[in-house]
């Protein structure tokens, strides 16, 4: 979406009324504003239900293209082929999300992510943060996948599938971000990573506050709980590079000591207006 706002130097200008805009008073707004409508990952309205939507239906759709036999568009190899979708809403441990199920035409379609007749799905919170994140294996990630479907379906399968989500997440992860963003929030939230064994892993998520007021997940990494000024440096470079121009205030829930000291190095306006938050 286009900013509301242009930038002039270091000054925004207001595109209908021309006045100049005073950029603390319009992050300290933003932020107010961000903190009453939540900026909570999971949940009901949580940031990461988009990311989960699109996971669900891309499976979806690789599943039905292995059951079908052929590509969406391509030609089919039997009488059965694509026939739209319905529309379903299942609970997550991110919270209630609507997804749009592919039919094929003789209904012998049968989907093991989102199976029929069932709501409620588990451990896709994994599957998601393991999948839009930087930091992990290509076997990590095929791990949840491997859980989801174990041996209903062929390890080829499940490679195709992964491979498939991947790709649309990898450029999700790397796609081009705002100039400017008044706020961000720096969070933190803990998965069970699966690879031969089980571990806690922290996935760190950086979202930001447009100049229009919305929200949006700038990107997540995978850490190991020992985080340093390198793991740090990384991130806030990474956004720059994507387009990250300026940041006005920061508020870190997932406090680290060099943190601040990174964020100095990418944006100097952010560490004037770091908030700490427990």
């Amino acid at each position: 979406m286009a900013d509301t706002t242009k930038m002039l130097d270091e000054t925004m200008i207001d595109p209908v009324t021309g006045e100049i805009i005073d950029q603390k008073d319009l992050a300290e707004r933003l932020l107010a504003q961000a903190k009453e409508q939540g900026v909570s990952l999971v949940g009901p309205g949580g940031l990461l239900n988009q990311l989960t939507k699109s996971v669900l239906e891309t499976a979806l759709n690789a599943e039905l293209t292995e059951h079908l036999g052929h590509d969406h568009g391509g030609t089919p190899t039997a009488a059965n082929m694509r026939n739209g979708t319905r529309v379903k809403t299942v609970l997550t441990e991110i919270g209630p999300v609507e997804i749009e199920v592919p039919r094929d035409r003789d209904g012998s379609f049968e989907p093991v992510i989102v199976p029929k007749r069932k709501r409620r799905l588990e451990g896709i919170d994994q599957i998601v943060l393991s999948l839009s994140s930087r930091g992990l294996t290509t076997g990590e990630i095929a791990a949840h996948f491997d859980e989801v479907y174990g041996a209903k379906v062929s390890k080829d399968t499940i490679s195709r599938i992964t491979e498939k989500v991947a790709g649309e997440l990898a450029e999700w992860s790397a796609r081009p971000l705002d100039a400017l963003y008044p706020v961000i929030f720096v969070d933190a939230i803990v998965v069970k990573v699966r690879d031969g064994q089980v571990r806690n892993t922290p996935f760190y998520v950086v979202m930001g506050v447009t100049t229009a007021g919305e929200r949006e997940i700038l990107g997540i990494w995978a850490g190991d709980g020992g985080e340093g000024a390198r793991f740090w440096l990384q991130v806030f470079t990474e956004l720059k590079n994507r387009g990250v121009e300026d940041v006005l205030i920061a508020v870190c829930y997932a406090v680290v000591v060099v943190m601040p000291m990174m964020l100095g190095r990418s944006w100097s306006a952010a560490v004037a207006g770091l908030r700490l938050s427990a």
